[in-house]
């Protein structure tokens, strides 16, 4: 029987069924972070339960984790972590450890998220390593529990979705733009219920980076897990990863991954053609993902559309304090935040830059990078990037979450908008009032030296795309 991507995964992995019809998914890998490890292993502690499987379960810090140079490195999250880490002997990526970083981008880093392996985090992000075809799950804290005391799931299947994009990308368009515009197409529900595979020649094209953003924002329109089947750039960037297999395991390895792809007669529950060559940068207007439009349109009229959808347009738009039918190019912005688990690998950081090159960060704009992992923050000083950032005018901070959780003392002041490389813009998540335009890397470069949104391809350097 032909079988997807998906089947081929969850199958290998299924150990049973539950009496209320949920199936019991193994879970090859296990990763925390501290914003719910302290009281995940509070619940352990209470039942007197034992981490089943210690070898499999990686603890990391990145929510709580002070970025700006200088600050100490503490948390009640982070102090509680490290004590319930050491209780459980469990592996913890330490806020001083060289490899510390995001949870969804040191995972990858380290090997810890391969080909073919199912993976757990307790946060709705966790799909982002599914561009290296891990098909990978959000869990909850109660969930977290469970699958530290068994190391299995309890999920019902879900239904299956392709989405197949066909074309390519034009210059100044990148994986950002791509899933800005597929949510505003398919709205923030269209996902769930489903396990989404991304297809089509555009995938192809993409490396693995620009892959791990595109599914990083799948649960922002819904969908809990989502996967690339692997190819010769995946197992390219996986090769010699601390964690992934080596000589003859890495051998037999490969062979079994190339089986991991979608048969060609397989059947979805749904489908779906976007059709790319034509997307232009986008940025949202709105309060949600989907409330996003190109940078060369006008911001939408809460007249068209049904009540409840005036409603909620007119709601964002007041928030937002942005005029309905009003051009949102030349907006000015008060702060620029480059970083988070969407958008703050090596080449997010290397494709701002080059936007960059001689321009200075324009006058009143607070611009800041962040790195996604210390690894990704060593690699780009070594090529001088930091440097570039500096310059500039932007703050150079160390690995973390930052902004985009706003857990950490990096918010911006009441009513400052902000366009951020992040995959979430809900009302106060950035510092309270604060208003967030969601971009591509490129878009917020641009909107840092030019102190307000614009047309990123206005600012290509010769040549570059």
């Amino acid at each position: 029987m032909a079988r997807t991507l998906f089947d081929k995964i969850w199958d290998f992995h299924h150990v049973g069924q539950r009496g209320d019809g949920r199936e019991l998914l193994y879970i090859d890998r296990h990763v925390v972070h501290e914003l719910h490890a302290p009281h995940a292993f509070g619940e352990l502690d209470a039942k007197q339960h034992a981490v089943r499987r210690r070898d499999l379960t990686l603890v990391v810090q990145d929510h709580t984790v002070p970025t700006k140079p200088g600050m100490p490195l503490r948390s009640a999250h982070i102090d509680a972590t490290r004590l319930g880490a050491a209780r459980h002997a469990l592996s913890l990526v330490d806020v001083e450890a060289p490899e510390h970083g995001i949870v969804h981008v040191v995972s990858p880093e380290l090997g810890i998220a391969l080909p073919g392996l199912t993976l757990a985090c307790p946060d709705s992000h966790a799909s982002t390593v599914g561009a290296l075809g891990c098909l990978a799950f959000g869990c909850g804290t109660s969930e977290l529990v469970h699958v530290l005391s068994t190391q299995v799931m309890a999920m019902a299947r879900p239904r299956q979705m392709r989405i197949n994009f066909t074309g390519r990308l034009a210059p100044g368009v990148g994986a950002k733009d791509l899933a800005l515009h597929l949510i505003r197409t398919v709205g923030v529900d269209a996902g769930r219920g489903y396990a989404v595979e991304y297809a089509g020649e555009v995938i192809r094209a993409m490396d693995v980076e620009a892959r791990m953003t595109l599914c990083n924002m799948t649960i922002e329109w819904g969908g809990r897990t989502c996967l690339i089947a692997p190819d010769e750039a995946t197992f390219a960037w996986c090769r010699g990863r601390p964690n992934a297999p080596a000589g003859a395991a890495w051998d037999e390895a490969v062979t079994w991954w190339r089986t991991l792809a979608t048969d060609t007669d397989a059947r979805f529950d749904h489908e779906l053609t976007i059709a790319c060559s034509h997307v232009a940068p986008q940025v949202t207007w709105g309060t949600d993902p989907s409330q996003a439009i190109a940078v060369d349109e006008c911001v939408p009229v809460p007249a068209a559309g049904p009540a409840d959808s005036q409603a909620r347009t007119q709601g964002a738009l007041d928030y937002m304090g942005l005029a309905a039918g009003a051009a949102l190019a030349g907006v000015p912005v008060d702060r620029v935040f480059i970083g988070s688990c969407s958008n703050s690998r090596l080449s997010d950081l290397r494709s701002a830059a080059a936007v960059i090159g001689q321009h200075k960060v324009a006058p009143g704009v607070k611009a800041i990078v962040v790195p996604g992992s210390s690894s990704v923050k060593r690699q780009a000083e070594a090529e001088g990037l930091d440097r570039i950032f500096l310059a500039a005018g932007f703050e150079w901070h160390n690995a973390g979450c930052s902004m985009c959780a706003g857990a950490n003392g990096d918010i911006g002041a009441p009513g400052e908008r902000c366009v951020a490389t992040s995959n979430r813009n809900f009302e106060n998540r950035q510092g309270r009032g604060v208003r967030t335009h969601l971009a591509s890397p490129v878009m917020a470069a641009a909107a840092a030296l030019a102190g307000r949104i614009v047309d990123v391809r206005d600012w290509l350097p010769a040549g570059k795309d």
